[in-house]
């Protein structure tokens, strides 16, 4: 089997791994941050054993990287406990598909990052994308658990899209699982004041499943990515990476009885086609921009 088909093997497989993640929001008894507090304690170990293991260095080249660490990681930090949390205050699917605006927000954000403009399919993308979270929304109210878990969702798109975009303009010199481990060293430091005593007495069915998704959830997926990339594109990985609100609404059908109603599924469909598209689009918009320069 040759490294292309390897690669493309681990993808599939790492997404799915993120997919599932989604899941241990409900199954783990814990607040958003407590979770990914653990979560990132036990990644973060793999990822340091990983490390030495292939006896790569753990420290950073420059002040100015360990200054990107920390924003990245603050990013990476807020990213993941707003996601948690609209997952625990709606459900599996809504949270998930909320967090799929990232394509878009990322279309809006990148022209303050590169020399990038925006062309007018971008807009008709972010009207699909504004349709789809409409239908979703039951009700203009932040006192209602589901209308709040959207709005925390579109959040941490925001917070995912800016680390995305700060780590790819001054953090991409370093490898996947460095880059990784970095980041959630800063994740597990600004979270030390915020972690509650069910951190500490917590039972050991639970800390089975906070093993399950720092290791197989977290670490390995990563991990699985970094190595895959080495061969695929990148928008190879954005393509397949629209797979993963699927997985996770499926497995949470089977795992949680949730049952996602039919603007659920309508307003998924419009925000996940139009992450595929803005995914296709920039693709195309980078290799005429490389022509044009060559």
């Amino acid at each position: 089997m040759d490294n292309v088909k390897k690669s493309l093997i681990s993808l599939h497989i790492a997404v799915f791994l993120l997919g599932i993640t989604a899941l241990f929001s409900k199954l783990i008894p814990m607040s958003a941050t407590d979770i990914v507090f653990v979560r990132s304690v036990v990644a973060g170990l793999v990822l340091f054993v990983m490390l030495k293991l292939a006896k790569k260095a753990v420290g950073l080249r420059t002040v100015k990287d360990y200054w990107m660490a920390l924003i990245i990681g603050l990013l990476l930090s807020a990213h993941w406990v707003t996601y948690f949390a609209a997952m625990q205050y709606s459900t599996v699917a809504i949270g998930m598909i909320a967090l799929f605006t990232f394509p878009m927000i990322t279309v809006f954000l990148e022209p303050f990052f590169e020399p990038i403009k925006l062309v007018w399919q971008d807009i008709v993308s972010a009207i699909v994308v504004l349709v789809g979270i409409v239908l979703i929304v039951p009700e203009v109210s932040l006192e209602n658990d589901v209308t709040l878990g959207i709005v925390l969702g579109v959040i941490s798109a925001f917070f995912y899209a800016m680390r995305n975009l700060v780590h790819r303009k001054h953090f991409s010199h370093y490898s996947g699982p460095h880059a990784m481990l970095i980041q959630i060293c800063v994740v597990i430091l600004s979270l030390l004041a915020f972690i509650s005593e069910d951190v500490v007495t917590t039972d050991s069915n639970t800390w089975l499943l906070i093993f399950i998704l720092g290791t197989l959830c977290t670490a390995a997926p990563h991990a699985l990515i970094a190595s895959s990339l080495q061969h695929l594109r990148a928008k190879t990985f954005s393509l397949i990476a629209c797979i993963q609100p699927f997985y996770g609404v499926i497995f949470a059908m089977l795992v949680l009885s949730e049952h996602p109603n039919w603007q659920t599924f309508v307003g998924g469909i419009l925000v996940i086609s139009a992450a595929i598209y803005e995914t296709v689009n920039t693709h195309k918009l980078h290799q005429q921009s490389k022509q044009e320069n060559t």
